[in-house]
């Protein structure tokens, strides 16, 4: 009884990272109830599945939650990356159409964020549920206990190269998902300079704002049409960097 309630404990931490830091399981903006709920649903569940380790000492079980956290912290951020793609690129996309001046506090991240930013991440926490994909970052989480089973190990140099990679997905896929804003925005930047130089008198920052904000909002509107197709080449790669970065903690 006390090794069963012992793996229950042990259990809790990396679940409950991952449901701290991933946006689809409650981040920071669901109440503290839904998210202890939710850990302790995930950790009765995988109680059946995973093995109690062998820890004779103190130190060695505070060495375990340590590295179990780390572990729950690397797949939750991974899946972050996600929303973070998305921020990115409603960040590019505001500042180019002059409606970053409006930013607001986004409740996924916490932070201020301006309104593309917002609309573009909030479309991406919906399409993954209705595509299933909270149910592949669920699976990955128990397929972390195969790969990076419980217990004490090292720490893998390989952590530094993940973490680039993960920063790299965040800029690659954001620039994609940005990328036919950047370039609408840039034409229009174009035309403004070349009506200027026809007609010297006209004021260019009068003129500017009225045709930049109708402009980014049809590109809005454009875009995230695109987010559902885009996501299924992101939601895989964020999988497969989640699993990566926990087996850094082998």
């Amino acid at each position: 009884m006390t090794d069963a309630f012992a793996l229950f404990g042990l259990l809790l931490v990396r679940p409950g990272m991952v449901i701290l830091t991933a946006p689809f399981f409650g981040a920071g903006f669901a109440p503290p109830q839904v998210r202890a709920g939710l850990a302790l649903l995930l950790a009765f569940t995988l109680s059946s599945l995973v093995p109690m380790p062998h820890v004779a000492t103190a130190a060695g079980l505070t060495a375990l939650l340590g590295r179990e956290a780390a572990i729950g912290l690397a797949l939750g951020l991974a899946i972050r990356a996600l929303t973070a793609v998305a921020e990115f690129a409603g960040e590019l996309g505001s500042y180019q159409s002059g409606m970053s001046a409006g930013a607001m506090v986004d409740p996924v991240s916490g932070v201020r964020n301006t309104e593309f930013a917002t609309i573009y991440t909030n479309l991406t926490i919906i399409i993954c549920f209705a595509t299933n994909a909270h149910h592949a970052f669920l699976r990955a989480l128990v397929a972390s206990y195969q790969s990076v089973p419980m217990g004490l190990g090292g720490l893998d140099p390989g952590l530094a190269g993940s973490v680039a990679r993960m920063l790299g997905f965040v800029f690659v896929y954001g620039m994609r998902l940005a990328a036919p804003m950047l370039v609408v925005m840039l034409l229009v930047e174009v035309v403004l300079g070349l009506m200027t130089k026809v007609a010297p008198s006209l004021n260019i920052m009068v003129l500017g704002a009225p045709l930049r904000v109708p402009v980014g909002l049809l590109l809005v509107a454009v875009t995230t049409t695109t987010l559902p197709s885009l996501l299924t080449h992101m939601v895989p790669a964020a999988l497969q960097l989640a699993l990566e970065t926990a087996r850094a903690f082998r």
